[in-house]
């Protein structure tokens, strides 16, 4: 018989786990009723003695005994524990990162400190991981997974739930207390059970953009800052006080395929595109405008206590001539508060960067970002280091990383709809069968042909749609609201060729430059095979070359 040994570290997760079932047992109980109970009991034993011995019949024995809907029921039941278990493991990350942090002479393995602890021992020196930062990208990137996404609702749930279980981290909570918390996990746990976890209907794209607008919203955006004032911490404890004046850049952004992988999904086209960018900015403006106006609430210092910048105070005499009606409204008591009349006045422009009121609202998030960094270094000149700083700067952190796209949105297609696009604007039926090769030299050849085009046909025309859409985002939301560029089943240089041209001829072309990043994705055997081949002919070609110059030299390539 094989028996599990757990170590010590994990034996309060072990007790949260115990705790978590017995809490879904008693649910089952109560709404499944106590056949439901016995069946999940008497599976949860099989299946411990199949992973103990081996033995397979009393668990195969029971599988095939149940009835279609009993095998749902049970299904879902070992889902709710296992939710709980997993969420119970992420509590336990938490707690083992407090236990570390409380040792200041140990990093926790694979920490941040540890990484730059081992860099150190290693012969980097301080400067060298100031270079290594300075040129860092960390990018997750969400997919399209139309099926897997959870509603909302039940995502709030487990977080609630995830909540409770940290507020039990806390010695001093009273028995009274700790009925109450078990209570409300108790209310989460049923309430979840008693909710679809998925819509009947197939799942729309905005569907599955509220799953990951979950994360991004109510969970990343919250933890940014975090991360990076972790990351400097962990610089000071590997580098010691010299690494106290290192500001990490920003090395974190986000990206999404949801709303532009249209690759198999006819569902996703130039207006989900146009739909998810306008959902990202709209869902991470009103994020910004309730932060600044809690930024306003806290820095209710007085020109009577502390001085400002003469900046600041030039930047809310310029607001006051853009926005008269905000300056009127502004009641008299606040008149002498200049950190909270110019982040009114922040907030007023964020509403109308909201409302795409160009006259009055932001122009991109470096302005916003402008505004910020100065009441930051007003406050740490005038002796605010210790009264608000600290929040002015976590705002900053957000809007450096989220700009006001929230998450670049990659767009996805297969190389044939291209191939197809173009064989119905050049008019040639061969186009299809011809050689990649053959058509790399043809593209070659049209690049300065536009009249070589006919008018699109309906298929094409859906095509060149996408690549205005495509400009028009990045006019509306900012150079980085659109990622890469990525091309399906790629076979040739062709597959690359033919996205540029195709944007060529839908407008996207700036100042004789495509400012989109083309990626291919090569994702069978005799692709990877022949991608040498695929990149000399594209490094080959001048038009390319210079395409690459233009986009900083950087090539991505996807394998799949």
């Amino acid at each position: 018989m094989r028996k599990i040994e757990f170590p010590s570290k994990d034996s309060p997760l072990r007790e949260d786990v115990s705790l978590l079932g017995n809490l879904v047992g008693e649910m089952l109980r109560e709404q499944g009723g106590d056949a439901l109970f016995r069946t999940v009991e008497k599976a949860r034993q099989a299946a411990i003695v199949r992973r103990e011995s081996g033995r397979e019949e009393e668990l195969e024995s029971l599988v095939d005994s149940l009835s279609p809907d009993q095998s749902t029921w049970l299904v879902r039941a070992f889902a709710a524990y296992f939710q709980v278990a997993n969420l119970a493991q992420k509590v336990h990350r938490i707690r083992r990162g407090r236990e570390y942090l409380r040792r200041a002479h140990e990093a926790q393995p694979d920490s941040l400190e540890d990484f730059l602890l081992r860099l150190r021992q290693q012969g980097s020196s301080l400067e060298q991981i100031r270079e290594l930062l300075d040129r860092m990208l960390i990018e997750p990137v969400f997919t399209a997974h139309p099926t897997e996404s959870t509603r909302r609702s039940i995502l709030e749930k487990e977080q609630r739930i995830a909540r409770r279980l940290l507020e039990r981290l806390n010695p001093s909570m009273t028995p009274p207390e700790e009925q109450a918390c078990l209570a409300r996990i108790r209310s989460e746990i049923t309430a979840a059970w008693q909710t679809e976890e998925f819509p009947a209907m197939r799942p729309l794209v905005r569907d599955e953009r509220e799953h990951v607008l979950f994360y991004l919203t109510d969970i990343l955006y919250r933890i940014v800052p975090a991360f990076y004032e972790r990351l400097e911490e962990a610089l000071v404890r590997a580098f010691g006080d010299p690494a106290g004046t290192i500001q990490a850049p920003p090395i974190l952004r986000f990206a999404s395929w949801v709303g532009g992988d249209m690759d198999g999904n006819p569902n996703v086209t130039q207006a989900t595109i146009r739909e998810s960018l306008a959902d990202h900015r709209d869902q991470l403006l009103r994020l910004y405008r309730r932060e600044v106006k809690d930024l306003s609430r806290h820095l209710s210092q007085s020109l009577s206590r502390v001085g400002v910048s003469p900046q600041m105070l030039d930047r809310i005499e310029e607001y006051e001539r853009i926005l008269p009606e905000k300056a009127e409204a502004l009641p008299e008591r606040h008149r002498n508060m200049p950190y909270r009349r110019l982040l009114r006045f922040m907030a007023a422009r964020l509403e109308a960067s909201s409302l795409d009121d160009p006259s009055r609202g932001y122009s991109d998030s470096q302005e916003f970002c402008r505004d910020l960094r100065m009441i930051a270094h007003s406050l740490e000149f005038n002796k605010g280091a210790q009264a608000g700083l600290f929040q002015v700067r976590r705002t900053l952190r957000r809007a450096q990383t989220f700009g006001f796209h929230l998450a670049a949105l990659d767009v996805r297609q297969d190389a044939l709809v291209h191939r197809s696009a173009l064989a119905g604007l050049l008019r040639e039926a061969q186009w299809l069968s011809l050689d990649p090769q053959e058509r790399t030299q043809r593209l070659r050849d049209l690049s300065d042909s536009p009249s070589a085009f006919s008018q699109p046909d309906q298929e094409a025309g859906q095509t060149l749609d996408v690549f205005r859409a495509i400009a028009d985002c990045r006019r509306l939301y900012g150079e980085q609201a659109v990622g890469a560029f990525i091309v399906s089943m790629t076979q040739g240089a062709d597959d690359v060729l033919s996205v540029l041209q195709l944007a060529r001829l839908a407008g996207l072309e700036q100042d004789g430059c495509i400012p989109l990043d083309v990626a291919p994705l090569l994702e069978t055997v005799p692709d990877l095979q022949a991608a040498p081949a695929i990149f000399r002919d594209l490094m080959s070609d001048p038009t390319y070359r210079a395409h690459l110059e233009k986009r900083g030299k950087r090539q991505m390539v996807m394998v799949g």
